[in-house]
């Protein structure tokens, strides 16, 4: 009996040790606010394996998708808690970072080669630095989003067409400002109301991307798709800086990395993911029109500058420049 004890009491001892020598030396908590089908948890799920996979088993990577650790703003404090260690966030970052405006400005970027150009150059250099500077975090990864387009039940091809429209925007200053230069009549309403305004023609457009357009059913309430492309955007993977300067060297590099795959992964799913939607909103009955957005951007311009500090209109006017 005793000798079985003794034997039961080192196989439990020897279980215990290799337990915690298969327990990561490093966890990141990675939250944010899409759901599992969404492409940016795909890209976020393709990170996690390649780190893991790296590292052997050096570092876990947790995901939380759907908000589990609060929305974009909660997380991003979390992390400058040390609650939290990544997530995905876009604009939001200006609230620290000025320069991070550029990321949502209407009409600052051609098209998504321009936006690429932007973003992996010196410009782009600045706005990482100063979001790792007076963020503490550290831009690993960026993700180009769809741009917003508007939907109406009449073609929209020129701003001369809009002549008052009722269109629906966010409730962001700038976008309003933009949209009054452009000669609509722009209404700021929370998200979940659209569908029903536009029912009951309270509005008569609204302006997303895609996804959202489809997402939220807008083809039942709307015929147009009119490709404005009027704010093209990107958001970064984020890590807290304190976070990833604790890791030993050899993992800051096995995370960053895996980073650049994934945004190589999600730029692929990306592309794909446009051409699925437009398809599936053309199968819907929604027609597609072609957008004099040289038109639109010249229209613009004044709001849009009149809108930015010094510091941002000298990025604007470098992103013009490209």
């Amino acid at each position: 009996m005793f000798k079985r004890l003794v034997t039961g009491a080192v196989l439990g001892a020897a279980l215990i040790g290799g337990q915690s020598a298969l327990a990561a030396d490093v966890t990141l908590k990675f939250g944010h606010l899409a759901n599992e089908q969404n492409i940016w948890h795909q890209a976020a799920v393709r990170f996690k394996e390649l780190v893991e996979e790296n590292s052997d088993g050096r570092i876990e990577v947790q995901l939380y998708p759907n908000e589990q650790l609060g929305n974009e703003m909660d997380v991003i404090n979390s992390i400058q808690l040390g609650t939290a260690d990544m997530t995905i966030t876009g604009e939001s970052l200006q609230n620290w970072a000025p320069k991070a405006a550029m990321m949502a400005v209407p009409y600052a970027f051609r098209d998504s080669e321009h936006l690429r150009q932007a973003v992996e150059s010196e410009i782009g250099e600045q706005i990482e630095a100063q979001i790792t500077e007076r963020a503490n975090l550290v831009p690993l990864a960026w993700f180009e989003r769809g741009p917003r387009e508007l939907t109406s039940n009449r073609p929209i091809r020129h701003p001369d067409d809009l002549d008052g429209l009722r269109l629906r925007v966010p409730n962001v200053p700038l976008f309003v400002d933009t949209w009054e230069a452009l000669g609509a009549r722009p209404t700021p309403m929370a998200f979940s109301e659209v569908f029903t305004a536009l029912q009951q023609n309270t509005i008569q457009a609204q302006e997303n991307p895609l996804s959202l357009i489809e997402s939220a059913s807008f083809n039942e309430v709307q015929d147009y798709v009119n490709l404005t492309g009027h704010v093209r955007s990107w958001i970064y993977v984020v890590i807290g800086r304190n976070r990833l300067e604790s890791m030993p060297e050899e993992l800051q590099q096995i995370v960053r990395e895996a980073a650049q795959e994934m945004q190589v992964y999600q730029a692929e799913l990306f592309e794909e993911d446009q051409q699925r939607l437009e398809q599936a909103l053309q199968e819907r009955g929604m027609e597609f029109v072609e957008v004099d957005t040289e038109a639109f951007a010249e229209k613009a311009r004044p709001a849009v500058e009149a809108a930015l500090d010094d510091e941002q209109r000298a990025l604007f006017d470098a992103i013009q420049n490209l």
